[in-house]
């Protein structure tokens, strides 16, 4: 099979033929059809997130059908369609696990980062961290969901009944999140790179009330913000537009160094706090809502050869929606 292979950090994904992996007993392997692009992994290819399995195929937004069943497989068919999250396993018993935060596994693995994923034709799965995908969502379509939808999800349950909501970076995630939003008849201010007139172009589209450049003060105080660019200095400018009692929710998995803020802008019970990764709780939840609303995915596709050029695209902010790789349609 044909892959997208990372040898070192900070060097380009080559092109390489792999074996076809084989499923150990609780896996099922899987004929990729579509892998999401994620901010995640430019944070493993630059080396900001440093424990690699290496040589690594990335990848961990995942749409394909089931080619072959491992022996305890039973949820699952052979020529079922499913996707893959960044969650792949958790050793299911530490307190973590065993309170229904899986996500906090201390032994956790991760899809395209101790585990092979998706940027290849093949690609095996543990099964139970594997999703079925709604019929109405082709599969360039779903593989955003299942990164950008699923941990923006668990990052938007964290403001509770928040009414006015600022999204800070209006990448993958945040073109879902306002989705749900507008859903539940809320309010959303976006906030996106200086002079990025067409990113807030695309905000007011899909239903902003105000969109602005990151440094800019919104109209009015928020409710709560959600930060889904990896840029520290954006904590304290977000606490700034925030009302007391506000909430203010990291969603990266890796962020900048934050400065140095005065206590004033945490007081008046403000609360900063981090989300990790999801559980499969969330996964679930989320993919039973989004064929609701219904979410439309917006979607740039690239074939596998191109995985550098789409990855370079998502760094320099040229990708209105989400970036997939499309590879066996």
């Amino acid at each position: 099979m044909r892959a997208m292979v990372l040898h070192t950090p900070n060097t380009l994904l080559k092109l390489t033929d792999c074996p076809i992996p084989t499923p150990n007993p609780e896996q099922v392997l899987i004929h990729v059809n579509a892998c999401g692009i994620c901010r995640t992994d430019l944070h493993i290819l630059d080396g900001e997130l440093t424990q690699p399995k290496l040589p690594l195929i990335p990848g961990h937004q995942i749409v394909g059908t089931i080619a072959a069943l491992g022996s305890q497989v039973t949820q699952f068919r052979v020529g079922d369609r499913i996707g893959v999250p960044w969650l792949g396993h958790t050793c299911n018993h530490c307190r973590y696990c065993q309170s229904q935060r899986e996500n906090l596994c201390d032994t956790a693995e991760f899809t395209g980062y101790q585990i092979d994923g998706g940027y290849a034709e093949y690609t095996v799965a543990d099964h139970r961290f594997c999703f079925a995908i709604p019929d109405t969502y082709p599969a360039l379509q779903a593989a955003p969901l299942l990164c950008a939808g699923l941990i923006g999800y668990r990052a938007y349950q964290m403001i509770g009944d928040a009414q006015r909501i600022g999204f800070y970076g209006f990448g993958a995630a945040a073109h879902i999140l306002i989705q749900v939003a507008r859903y539940e008849g809320r309010q959303v201010f976006a906030f996106t790179r200086s002079g990025d007139e067409a990113g807030q172009q695309f905000a007011k589209k899909l239903g902003a009330v105000w969109a602005g450049a990151s440094d800019q003060v919104p109209p009015e105080l928020l409710d709560a913000a959600i930060i889904f660019a990896p840029t520290g200095s954006l904590v304290p400018a977000a606490l700034r537009a925030v009302a007391k009692g506000g909430v203010v929710v990291c969603a990266g998995i890796h962020m900048s160094e934050i400065p140095a803020f005065s206590y004033d802008l945490l007081w008046g019970e403000r609360v900063l706090r981090s989300v990790a990764n999801l559980t499969r709780r969330d996964g679930e939840a989320f993919l039973a809502l989004a064929p609701k609303i219904p979410i439309q995915t917006q979607v740039q596709a690239f074939p596998l050869i191109q995985a550098n050029e789409a990855l370079q695209a998502l760094r320099n902010g040229q990708i209105q929606g989400a970036a997939v790789l499309e590879i066996n349609p």
